[in-house]
């Protein structure tokens, strides 16, 4: 008898102590890395493949745990050659599988800013951190003017890619233009305006007594149920107003129509008062191992006044959805915050 219960104490014990899923046991806190603007991360295959700006090359981290991204595999991709049209200015980085192959996306301009414009590489290889990748060129509409933050989505079996460019020529106001695309690296037809800063809350942007540039940029498709977003940053990334704002239109509406898109008035994602985050924008999307889960990639400053140098680092935390459908990011929370891992 003695046996047996020393052997069911030896169980219960050893079923304690044995390893649980991460969902049940692991938590993280904000930041994720010590520095990375423009946060991107997609998972496939049992693994997180991330991404940010670097500036002169494009880096994939590969991990089964994007709250561990310190620890992960890190590996530079690709560097641009020299003297060219995209030898500099490489940034927000995105990755994307389509159609069996990966795609990199990103701005890039010759060392001046006005030559910014949007470039893909692509790798036919099973795992994006190996194998080779091959410079695609640029992706232009016909107004060729200058664009960034290119991010590429399939509705519908129709590719499209939205970004941010200037109307011009000049530097004063960007905004959030979509287009159809003929396959992963050209786009197809005309661009189209459906954003342009016009709330108080957009306008955030003073660079000088007498000068203003007024942004909309960093737009990431997000799929609802019967509706789809886009969410994307507003003011300039050298305020601390920086924020996120979003767009709606329904699952089945004219994605090339302007009317189509209706803007929220306020912004969906902004810090509380003394929450220790400024300039909380630039975001993407992943989703938990288990595909259970919804998260929230984003950048912010901890300090006021950081603007947008290399301050800027990731964070993450779980969002859910409204009875109506519409996504609910809450506030970002302070780096204090003990989050839960996402689900496996």
């Amino acid at each position: 008898m003695i046996r047996l219960l020393t052997l069911a104490a030896c169980l219960i014990l050893a079923a304690s102590c044995s390893p649980s899923k991460q969902s049940a046991t692991a938590t993280f806190t904000n930041p994720l890395l010590p520095v990375g603007a423009d946060p991107f991360s997609i998972h496939k295959g049992g693994y997180y493949y991330y991404t940010h700006t670097t500036g002169n090359k494009l880096v994939i981290w590969k991990t089964r745990n994007i709250t561990d991204l310190k620890n992960a595999e890190k590996k530079v991709v690709w560097v641009p050659p020299p003297n060219t049209n995209y030898s500099h200015g490489l940034w927000a980085p995105e990755i994307a599988f389509i159609n069996n192959k990966w795609y990199m996306y990103f701005a890039a301009d010759d060392g001046r800013n006005e030559t910014h414009r949007m470039y893909a590489i692509e790798n036919s290889g099973a795992d994006p951190t190996k194998g080779s990748w091959e410079f695609k060129g640029q992706i232009t509409d016909p107004t060729n003017k200058w664009a960034i933050d290119g991010d590429v989505f399939e509705h519908h079996g129709q590719l499209y890619m939205i970004w941010s460019g200037w109307e011009g020529d000049v530097n004063g106001m960007q905004n959030i233009y979509i287009a159809k695309m003929s396959n992963p690296w050209t786009i197809e037809g005309h661009r189209v305006k459906i954003s342009s800063p016009e709330l108080k809350w957009e306008r955030y942007g003073k660079i000088s007594n007498k000068e203003f540039v007024y942004v909309n940029e960093g737009p990431q498709y997000l799929k609802g149920k019967n509706k789809i977003f886009i969410i994307y940053s507003a003011s300039g990334c050298w305020t601390d107003q920086y924020t996120l704002g979003m767009l709606t239109a329904n699952d089945n509406a004219d994605l090339l129509n302007p009317e189509s898109w209706k803007k929220s008035p306020e912004p969906v994602f902004t810090p509380e008062a003394g929450s220790g985050i400024y300039g909380a924008g630039h975001n993407s999307f992943f989703k938990s191992p288990d595909g259970k889960e919804d998260w929230i990639l984003y950048h912010a400053n901890d300090n006021p006044g950081e603007g947008c140098g290399n301050k800027r680092k990731p964070r993450a935390q779980k969002f859910t959805w409204n009875k109506d459908g519409m996504p609910n990011f809450g506030k970002p929370l302070p780096v204090s915050t003990i989050l839960q891992a996402p689900s496996e």
